[in-house]
């Protein structure tokens, strides 16, 4: 048996339960148990493709618009250029931009058109997942099924995602953004090490430390940060797509499922703790979260000078808008979230 992080002990705050991580031996048999209690199939009938975002309402949205006070904005992407995270992990490589045409094509008047116009076009080449991203619903299969009961080839084949396609989804992820701080509530020096499991205490532990405006609900867009990111630029890329991270512990799934959040993203690569907290398992909460919660994921999301903001002002919550770019049959998609204060 092993515990979900470190206690936290921070002064005034109760004193969380410790949680306990089942047998880190029997993943199959974790997984399969939490996948059945965090169920959302069926939940809003056989033809559904949008998941946890059918708790994003319309008047979610209407509230999310009225916490807008200062009109300040904060873009919650990271650049996509050659200087990006990738490696190559899963042949993932970092967005390759290109010109197409010039300013030294339009000096040289070669571009064809009449009377001195001119102008600059060009390209990008990219994995959808390379940067700042959401994971749609037919990114992740369990036991060779997607979302909703459905079997995952007739979801997802060589012609994309023919169901649950991100483009659903592309006008659709705008309301009520919380931002929890787990690294600034629980960390050293505003960060969390490599392979802590954010458990379910230390949620509630940032919840009370950050005050009202934290609390998490039906429909909010919620948003985790680790410091993960803050510690990539000082450092260095290393591992950071792919590799060791903070990240949501396995035991989470059951309180995100009770909250009822639309979606979540964090500024870590891949959303949950790495290493795995069990023996032979590959992303375990993924596995519950996708396709049987039908919770959207967004990964590698920057929320360090949104997070400096809130510490300054007091006010976790905000406006946030996060439509991913809606290509056709996309299993993710790349996304400039803007979080309104």
């Amino acid at each position: 048996m092993r515990r979900g992080g470190p206690e936290v002990n921070s002064p005034g705050a109760p004193v969380p339960l410790p949680v306990v991580v089942p047998d880190r031996g029997d993943p199959a048999g974790a997984i399969a148990a939490a996948a059945a209690r965090c169920s959302n199939a069926g939940r809003w009938g056989a033809d559904d493709v949008l998941g946890t975002l059918n708790f994003l309402t319309p008047d979610k949205r209407v509230e999310g618009a009225a916490l807008v006070r200062r009109g300040v904005t904060f873009s919650l992407a990271q650049s996509f250029d050659m200087n990006g995270p990738q490696k190559g992990w899963r042949r993932r490589t970092n967005p390759v931009h290109t010109m197409l045409d010039t300013g030294v094509d339009a000096e040289r008047a070669n571009q064809g058109f009449p009377h001195g116009f001119g102008g600059a076009d060009d390209v990008v080449f990219m994995p959808l997942q390379a940067s700042t991203q959401w994971d749609g619903l037919g990114h992740i299969f369990d036991h060779g099924m997607a979302y909703n009961g459905r079997r995952a080839g007739e979801v997802v084949t060589s012609e994309g995602d023919l169901v649950t396609g991100i483009q659903t989804v592309g006008g659709l992820i705008a309301g009520r953004g919380v931002l929890l701080d787990v690294g600034r509530s629980v960390g050293t020096d505003g960060e969390l090490p490599d392979g802590f499991a954010i458990i379910t205490a230390h949620l509630e532990q940032t919840i009370h430390a950050q005050g009202a405006s934290a609390a998490v609900g039906r429909g909010d867009l919620l948003v985790i940060r680790t410091g993960r990111l803050a510690r990539a630029r000082r450092e260095g890329w290393g591992d950071y797509a792919g590799g060791a991270s903070p990240g949501l512990s396995f035991t989470t799934a059951d309180w995100l499922f009770e909250r009822e959040i639309a979606a979540i993203a964090t500024d870590t690569w891949g959303f949950e703790v790495r290493p795995n907290e069990f023996d032979a398992a590959f992303q375990p909460l993924h596995q519950v979260a996708i396709p049987n919660m039908g919770l959207f994921l967004g990964e590698m999301w920057d929320l360090e000078e949104l997070s400096a903001d809130c510490a300054v002002d007091g006010q976790w919550d905000f406006f946030l808008t996060a439509a991913p770019i809606p290509v056709t049959g996309a299993v993710g998609a790349p996304v400039n979230p803007v979080a309104v204060k």
